[in-house]
């Protein structure tokens, strides 16, 4: 593997790497549904559910598919960042990510509140309901504490907080960048609590991809085998496994280690796959799903919280007979809920469909527009 230490330096992407990265979007976006997929039970129940068929069941999908896939979303952003921070100063390039990170997570956390928030202080959702002030403006900006509707926002906010600093980080040398990054594993590991960032971990896999940005490791990994990195994801995950459930009482950082070694071995194994997708004949389906990804990021707690307990009037809750399908079935019908979505916007509010998915679909919406005009 040839690298740099030069941040001027940086690695032209090919056609297969752009490819690669909007599939890559797809598969982990899409597969990020597991780790909130609705369950119809307490956190009380869940415990107690843990380990049957269902538990078990429910839990791998989550860890190895669900959360799993969050990683190389931060790889893949540090990698681009690596070069577009570079070709702006620093209010430019931050005023671009308040625009395309920032203002839809906040929008999306007032419509969670508004919508979900709304309805379970009415008595009509079983979800968490606004109390007072102090969690309204919690829920809103995301100050100090994960949130308790959009449970994946916290990913926006800390990937925003990184982005104010990667001008910076992108013009150091790589020396540098990799003494970074190893104090932000050794946050990530010892679990230390500070403000700035809730979840340190996605500074770590964001320097990664800056890294990988000054060298060839993602046409060197999409090199390897595809049994190899799958035996490994299979092999780190059989050690996270025993970590949680088989070794008895261990240190938080023995947890918080083994699950850095899971999302390593998980952003190599599902970058392999995409650049093994680009190659088939499934490859422009795939890609043309990647503008609706950013909106399903979003918007797909509040369909969870608002659809997830009707389907379970009819599978039941976890442990029911029917579950298993449901649980299965939820990333795909809350892509096509997000398709739906977002060919409404598109169609009927351009500018909203614009704003609510940070740019991403401005594309499709002028390309509809278009073809209503030519038609």
């Amino acid at each position: 593997m040839t690298s740099t230490d030069s941040p001027s330096t940086l690695r032209r992407p090919t056609r297969q790497v752009s490819d690669a990265i909007a599939v890559a979007r797809v598969l982990c976006i899409t597969g990020m549904v597991y780790a909130h997929a609705w369950t119809g039970l307490n956190y009380a129940h869940l415990v107690e559910a843990a380990h049957t068929a269902q538990g078990v069941l429910r839990w791998q999908l989550m860890e190895f598919l669900g959360r799993s896939a969050v990683p190389l979303l931060s790889i893949v952003a540090g990698w681009l960042a690596a070069s577009s921070a570079l070709n702006q100063n620093w209010g430019s390039f931050v005023a671009n990510k308040a625009r395309t990170v920032l203002t839809p997570m906040l929008l999306w956390n007032g419509l969670a509140i508004a919508i979900v928030g709304g309805l379970a202080f009415a008595g009509l959702l079983a979800a968490p309901a606004p109390t007072h002030w102090q969690w309204t403006l919690q829920e809103l900006f995301i100050l100090t504490e994960p949130s308790d509707i959009n449970v994946q926002m916290p990913f926006l906010r800390d990937l925003f907080v990184c982005m104010l600093f990667v001008p910076f980080l992108a013009r150091m040398p790589s020396p540098v960048l990799f003494g970074i990054l190893a104090i932000a594993l050794m946050w990530s590991i010892t679990e230390f609590k500070f403000i700035l960032l809730l979840r340190p971990s996605i500074l770590v896999f964001l320097l990664i991809g800056m890294l990988a940005r000054r060298s060839d490791l993602a046409e060197t990994v999409a090199a390897k085998p595809m049994s190899l990195l799958a035996t490994l994801f299979v092999a780190v995950g059989c050690l996270k496994a025993w970590v949680m459930f088989g070794a008895g009482p261990l240190p938080r950082e023995a947890h918080a280690g083994a699950d850095i070694l899971l999302r390593v071995a998980a952003a190599a194994f599902f970058w392999r796959v995409a650049w093994a997708i680009t190659e088939s004949k499934i490859a422009t389906f795939v890609k043309s799903l990647e503008p609706y990804m950013f909106l399903l990021f979003c918007a797909h707690m509040i369909m969870i919280w608002l659809f997830g307990p009707l389907i379970g009037l009819v599978t039941g809750p976890l442990g029911s007979p029917l579950y298993p399908i449901f649980l299965v079935a939820q990333p795909f019908l809350v892509l096509g809920g997000t398709i739906l979505l977002g060919n409404t916007l598109a169609h009927v509010a351009p500018g909203a469909a614009q704003i609510l998915s940070g740019g991403r679909m401005a594309g499709e919406a002028t390309d509809r527009a278009a073809s209503r005009q030519s038609a």
